[in-house]
């Protein structure tokens, strides 16, 4: 039976994204984007809830939106939710999820503005040190600011 995980995702950074390199040389960024939804309850009043989601970005497109992205910049995500586990100094196993992604697009210049740079290519290594799958690069011609 065939199955799908996909993620779409438009929201803002919360936080400047934190790039690092894998022992391996490969580069991964880390995005902290929110999410917002709004309802009217029973009263009529407004409510709002903000989801905090974890964004992973490797190669040529962490080192671009590490470059470009800011706290507050909107951006598209598109990806793959995967869980991660690990045992904590105390011995307790512990778990995250996060979207790895695999296209990510810029929303707004620098200034707020339109425009976006985008990164639209093959998926993302699936651990640490494996090596990016083809080209992620996209050229200074297709980032608009």
């Amino acid at each position: 039976m065939a199955s799908v995980n996909k993620v779409i995702l438009i929201g803002n950074l919360g936080a400047d994204p934190e790039l690092r390199t894998t022992a391996g040389g490969q580069a991964v960024c880390e995005l902290r984007l929110a999410t917002n939804e709004r309802w009217t309850d029973k009263s009529g009043a407004t409510q709002e809830r903000t989801e905090w989601h974890r964004v992973v970005v490797w190669g040529r497109s962490a080192e671009n939106a590490a470059k470009y992205l800011a706290k507050g910049r909107s951006a598209y995500v598109e990806g793959r939710l995967q869980t991660r586990e690990w045992t904590d100094k105390d011995g307790n196993k512990r778990y995250t999820t996060e979207i790895v992604a695999d296209r990510l697009q810029f929303i707004g210049g620098r200034d707020g503005g339109g425009g976006g740079g985008r990164y639209d290519g093959p998926p993302p290594p699936r651990d640490d040190d494996a090596p990016s799958g083809g080209d992620t690069s996209f050229s200074d011609d297709e980032i608009p600011f």
